[in-house]
This record gives C-alpha cells, sequence and structure tokens, in this order.
C-alpha cells in the first residue's frame, strides 16, 4: 500500500457521463462513473489513505488527457500509473484485465485460464466487479462464456458503448 500520501478528486467528464477520479501525487486510485457504486468506494479509498481533498494534480492531469484522447479513438492503451490493492488473486485478475488488447474481449474461463486457475471463473467474475479503475483497467472486456455481456458496475449499457467504440479502432496502432 502507499504511504500516507496527499489525496484529490476531481469529476472527469465523458461521452458516458460523469467519472470520479480520485489519484495521489504518484497514482490513480479510483476511477468509476459517478454513481452511488463510485461513493461507496471513495470511502475506502478515504478510508486507506485519510482525507480525499477537491482538486488535481499531474496523476489526474494525465487521467483527463488519456481519456479525452481514448473517447476521441486517438489511444488505446493508457500509460497512467495505477494503484490498486487487493489479494493476491485480486492483483493478478487485474493485472490479466490489462493485457486484454482494445476491441478484444476475454471470458472469465478465459482469465481464469491464463492466471494458472481454470477452476475459478467465478472468483474471476468477483474480482472484476472488484475492479476500481474503470477503462484504464479493463474490465469492460470480460463478457459471459457464451458472447453475452454481463457484469458491469458502469451499466451494461455503458459496457456495450465502450466494447462497440474500441472495436471501431482497435485495428490501428497506438
Amino acid at each position: 500500500m502507499l504511504a500516507s500520501v496527499p489525496v484529490v478528486r476531481t469529476l472527469v467528464d465523458t461521452p458516458l457521463g460523469a467519472m470520479t477520479a480520485v489519484a495521489s501525487d504518484e497514482a490513480l486510485l479510483l476511477l468509476e462513473f459517478d454513481t452511488r457504486r463510485a461513493l461507496s468506494e471513495l470511502k475506502q479509498v478515504e478510508r486507506d489513505f485519510g482525507t480525499i481533498e477537491s482538486g488535481s494534480n499531474s496523476v489526474l492531469d494525465l487521467v483527463k488527457q488519456q481519456l479525452g484522447d481514448y473517447f476521441a479513438g486517438r489511444l488505446a492503451n493508457f500509460k497512467v500509473p495505477a494503484f490498486q490493492h487487493g489479494s493476491g488473486f485480486e492483483e493478478k485478475v487485474w493485472d490479466a484485465l490489462k493485457h486484454i488488447p482494445a476491441g478484444q474481449t476475454r471470458s472469465y474461463g478465459d482469465i481464469a485460464d491464463l492466471i494458472g486457475q481454470p477452476d475459478k471463473s467465478r472468483e474471476v467474475g468477483r474480482a472484476n466487479g472488484a475492479n476500481k479503475i474503470s477503462i484504464i483497467v479493463p474490465c469492460h472486456r470480460v463478457i459471459g462464456s457464451d458472447g453475452s455481456l454481463v457484469g458491469y458496475g458502469g451499466g451494461l449499457w455503458r459496457k456495450k458503448w465502450l466494447l462497440d467504440h474500441e472495436r471501431q479502432y482497435a485495428w490501428a496502432a497506438f
């Protein structure tokens, strides 16, 4: 876990609605659509890191710039330093998510196989749902084994939009 550091919060406007972003000067700690879920996750970040002030820093500036490029179709791979603390299993899942190329999807079973625990697809689903850094740690790229869109905290309509958006420019090298 990061040492006790100043943590700031800002809202980021996107075509899918506002997102709450929280970061220290070192790393992004939370990026969620501004919903009830984001509020409960904010409380968890505050428990872990102390009071969250409104404001900005270089990490949040980078998040805003790269999300803008992502939504404009100019960026597929984020270079934002991010930090999430979870169980060893959750961290393996979150790392695996970052390796799903834009424009592609994987099933929960695919991720379980990838991390060497093929019998843990349900646990992968829970870890995927516990991801606190939406879009940048692309939990939206995980789908049901039958190809169905399932389980997205930001709403399935956003998941569909994000996948459709990424398919439009996935062929280009970013």
